[in-house]
C-alpha cells in the first residue's frame, strides 16, 4: 500500500518512480490518497514540520533538488508550501473511480512539484485530469458528499494505522516511511 499526500515533497519522488520499481519487483501497488493536516493537528502542529523546523525546511528542499536530478525530475519550490491538497486528494478518488487514479496523481505532482504550479487551483486540477486522459468537467464530482466521506474514511484509516507522514508503505503489518524506504518495502513484500 502506498499511502501518499499531494503537499508531500518527498510523496512526489515516490509517486514519479513506484510503478516502475515495484513492477520490476514483482509487486502490485495499491494508491491510498490521505490528509495529513488533521494527523499534524492531532500532534499539535498547525503547518508542516518543515515549516515549523527552519532548518528541516532548508535541508529538505535542498535534498529535493539533489534527488530530482538523481532521478531526472524537474522540481520547483511551491509557493505557498504547503499548498492546500484537500481537492486534488478528492479528484484523486474521483480518478479511482475511473481507473485513472496513478495517471492523475502523476499529473498532479508534475503540476506542483515539476512546473510550480498551485494545485488549490480548479483550472490546474483541470488541466490534470486532461493529463490523465479524464474528463475535466469530473472537477465537479469532488464536491459530492461521498467523495468528501471517502476521504475522510481514508485519513481517518491512515490515522488508524498510526501514519503520521508521507510517502508511507504498508506491506502486512509493517510500515515503512518515507521515499528513501521505498525498495525496503518492496523487498519486504516479495
Amino acid at each position: 500500500q502506498f499511502w501518499f499526500e499531494f503537499a508531500s515533497t518527498y510523496s512526489y519522488l515516490s509517486a514519479m518512480r513506484i510503478e516502475t520499481v515495484a513492477t520490476d519487483a514483482g509487486v502490485a501497488v495499491e494508491w491510498h490518497p490521505f490528509l495529513l493536516g488533521p494527523i499534524f493537528a492531532a500532534q499539535g502542529w498547525d503547518t508542516s514540520p518543515f515549516n515549523i523546523y527552519p532548518a528541516k525546511g532548508r535541508y529538505m528542499f535542498r535534498d529535493m533538488s539533489r534527488r530530482c536530478a538523481d532521478l531526472n525530475l524537474p522540481f520547483q519550490h511551491p509557493d505557498p508550501f504547503p499548498q492546500n491538497s484537500l481537492l486534488a486528494a478528492r479528484l484523486a478518488l474521483v480518478a479511482d473511480a475511473h481507473g485513472k487514479l496513478a495517471a492523475f496523481c502523476r499529473a498532479v505532482y508534475s503540476a506542483e512539484f515539476g512546473q510550480g504550479r498551485d494545485i488549490s487551483a480548479p483550472q490546474v486540477l483541470q488541466d490534470c485530469l486532461r493529463a490523465a486522459e479524464l474528463a475535466p468537467n469530473l472537477i465537479d464530482q469532488a464536491g459530492q458528499p461521498q467523495i468528501k466521506a471517502a476521504l475522510r474514511h481514508q485519513t481517518e484509516r491512515a490515522q488508524a494505522l498510526d501514519l503520521f507522514g508521507a510517502p508511507s508503505f504498508i506491506v502486512g503489518t509493517e510500515l515503512f516511511w518515507g521515499d528513501d524506504q521505498l525498495e525496503t518495502a518492496l523487498r519486504y513484500a516479495t
